[in-house]
């Protein structure tokens, strides 16, 4: 029981920078747009928060850095598919090269560098009085590290603002009608600006997550395909930020179950994989079962031109 409650512990921690991610796309996504340079900006927080953190030792210069980084980055894709209704794929794709070769320029004088002490301290784990003692989910959940919770706290926030305030109603209006949203007086492209933003934030959030506290060091493609995988969360969890939860951890034990396996006899390089091999699998099956209550919404990749409505 202990070796199982250890392995689901690790598996909330690696597939923290996956729920963020998700989350970020989750609400570019929902704003109508798609985006697919979750895999650079995961890329250029982590290296901004990185060099931030290593340089100056304050872990929320750190993460601010890492969150401004996605957030700038995510501001020319919403530049040119808003404003300049430039092709979304074609766009995501540019923003994905361009923060790896941003993330591999700024890192080059720190690769194999290791995160300040202080840095390092500020993402041990923190027990939370009470419910950390709950048996079996306690220690999994509730002995983590603070942005762990934050991870947790951004699912909960999101999913109450889609589905409790009008904002989210508004929201939902602009990614699945914004003729219609446009008609009723909302602004479209403040909607998209606001919310795409946030998503690459939230990106870069992820990113500085694995270079700052679970790797902690600096190497190239830290994020090693994470973005990617992301990408095809928000589909499986059906763009919902509460099953975003479940879907990041099931990939993160995904991804540390080779650490669990080598004396397995299996195939080191089938175990690294699997998580890939699952994505694939999981996206056949959610096109195979297409249903409403699933669907992505309905203007997502589509740029929106007030004159045409």
């Amino acid at each position: 029981m202990d070796a199982v409650i250890s392995f689901l512990a690790a598996a909330v921690v690696a597939g923290t920078p996956l729920l963020f991610a998700t989350l970020g796309e989750i609400l570019t996504e929902k704003a109508g747009n798609l985006n697919l340079g979750v895999e650079g900006l995961m890329l250029m927080g982590a290296v901004m928060g990185f060099s931030i953190g290593y340089k100056t030792g304050n872990p929320g210069m750190a993460i601010l850095a890492a969150m401004i980084a996605g957030a700038l980055g995510v501001l020319v894709y919403t530049v040119l598919t808003v404003n300049l209704r430039a092709n979304q794929t074609v766009s995501g794709l540019a923003i994905s090269i361009f923060g790896t070769g941003f993330s591999n320029f700024v890192g080059r004088n720190v690769v194999g560098k290791n995160v300040p002490a202080h840095v390092s301290q500020f993402f041990q784990p923190l027990s939370i009085p009470g419910i950390s003692h709950i048996p079996f989910i306690g220690p999994i959940f509730f002995k983590q590290d603070i942005l762990v919770y934050l991870g947790y706290i951004a699912a909960i926030v999101m999913g109450v603002y889609f589905y409790r305030t009008y904002r989210g109603l508004n929201l939902k209006a602009v990614g699945e009608n914004p003729a219609a949203a446009d008609a009723a007086s909302i602004n479209v492209n403040l909607y998209k600006y606001v919310h795409i933003l946030i998503g690459g934030a939230l990106c870069g959030l992820g990113g500085a997550y694995l270079s700052l506290a679970y790797v902690p060091s600096w190497q190239d493609n830290v994020t090693a395909g994470r973005g990617w995988i992301a990408v095809a969360l928000v589909v499986f969890a059906a763009w919902n930020p509460y099953k975003a939860i479940f879907a990041s951890y099931l990939f993160g034990g995904l991804d540390i179950i080779s650490f669990r396996m080598k004396n397995m006899f299996v195939s080191q390089y089938f175990i690294d994989m699997l998580p890939y091999i699952v994505t694939i699998a999981i996206l056949v099956f959610v096109y195979m079962k297409k249903s409403n209550k699933n669907a992505p919404p309905k203007s997502l990749g589509t740029p929106y031109f007030r004159e045409e409505r």
